[in-house]
């Protein structure tokens, strides 16, 4: 299979879809690869490192989506990609489309085969392609959340661990999931007061059983969620539905009663936010302020350190991109069903139930799919 890495073009995205480690796996397998010249120069892979794997660098992404069979990237397609993208060719990828209609519609068009890194599962029922960026993601929202909260960036000023005499700041997580366990996990690391809420019994007696006494654990109602968002200096938006848009947990009317200089990191937004002030900033400029509410809302927090995200991502999806490569991805969706759940749009239909439902579009099964 010929096979192509461009250099990604999200502002300030310096990930990149395979290393030459994984390089050289595919090339050892008897495929082609192609990348594009300075695609992970950013993190410190060069051009030469991706030759020395047995890559073929070419200068223009164009000729990457001309040439390749299969496109392996980080990040969605952009507008400037989308025309780029052609039939019957597989792009492997993270998408995120429930939120997306403008992109969805133009994987549709292209008549691509696009497998979502997202909805990939596993036989635990976790999101194993996820998983690597979930514990970036959460990791790094305590690490900006705490900056957020110096006077400078527009907090109130407040130090997360506090000091001896001074209360530590309450730091709430709303989902106990990967991404909400390690940001409870660097939360107490610092000392502050956590709490993480999740609509899971078993998942609370997990984080409990885990963390002891450090973490308070509270079940998700209404009336839990306002009392907690409204008492904390630091909310975490780290809520799930695997494919679908983010549920809206945090309203207006609770953002405007939040304490003033409290911040708020909405790791959900690539899936919409789960806070109904969220909207997608960027490195560039990562932070806004609504009611004197301080909002991160980057859509790709863990390009921030993307050299550790790319070998962590590269580690999680060679095993799938050798799948594909060597079977050819009808044969690889047909074999694996972990594999087919990560397949959102095939040749014009849209395959994962979530997304048709949440852009109201047709959806139709990806076995169906296949099939035609």
């Amino acid at each position: 299979m010929r096979i192509g890495v461009p250099k990604e073009i999200k502002i300030h995205e310096y990930r990149v879809g395979l290393v030459p480690a994984s390089v050289r796996e595919l090339v050892e397998h008897g495929h082609e690869l192609m990348v594009e010249t300075m695609a992970g120069h950013g993190i410190g892979f060069d051009d030469a490192d991706y030759r020395a794997a047995g890559a073929t660098i070419l200068d223009k992404a164009a000729d990457i989506f001309a040439a390749a069979d299969m496109i392996v990237k980080v990040k969605e397609p952009q507008p400037a990609e989308y025309a780029l993208l052609r039939q019957g060719q597989v792009l492997f990828t993270y998408l995120h489309l429930a939120p997306d209609l403008a992109q969805t519609r133009a994987l549709i068009e292209s008549g691509s085969i696009a497998i979502a890194y997202e909805t990939v599962t596993n036989a635990r029922g976790g999101l194993p392609l996820l998983s690597p960026m979930s514990e970036v993601a959460g990791r790094m929202s305590i690490q900006v959340g705490a900056h957020c909260l110096e006077k400078e960036r527009g907090g109130a000023g407040v130090l997360l661990g506090g000091v001896p005499g001074v209360p530590a700041a309450k730091v709430t997580i709303l989902g106990g999931g990967v991404a909400g366990t390690n940001a409870a996990r660097m939360a107490m690391g610092l000392e502050a007061h956590v709490v993480v809420i999740d609509k899971s019994l078993d998942r609370l007696y997990q984080l409990d059983e885990r963390f002891g006494s450090e973490l308070h654990t509270i079940f998700a109602t209404r009336d839990a969620i306002e009392q907690h968002v409204l008492s904390s200096d630091l909310v975490i938006g780290a809520a799930l539905v695997p494919g679908a848009a983010a549920p809206k947990l945090v309203t207006a009317d609770m953002v405007k009663r939040m304490k003033r200089g409290s911040v708020l990191v909405d790791i959900s937004i690539d899936q919409g936010g789960c806070f109904e002030t969220s909207r997608p900033t960027s490195h560039a400029e990562p932070t806004y302020v609504v009611d004197e509410v301080v909002h991160y809302c980057v859509t790709n927090m863990p390009g921030a350190v993307a050299r550790t995200s790319t070998v962590a991502l590269n580690n999680a999806t060679l095993p799938f991109a050798l799948a594909l490569a060597d079977k050819g991805y009808r044969k690889a969706l047909a074999d694996d069903a972990h594999l087919r759940n990560g397949l959102n749009v095939h040749t014009g239909r849209v395959t994962y139930k979530a997304v048709a439902e949440a852009l109201g579009l047709p959806f139709t099964p990806a076995e169906d799919a296949l099939a035609l």
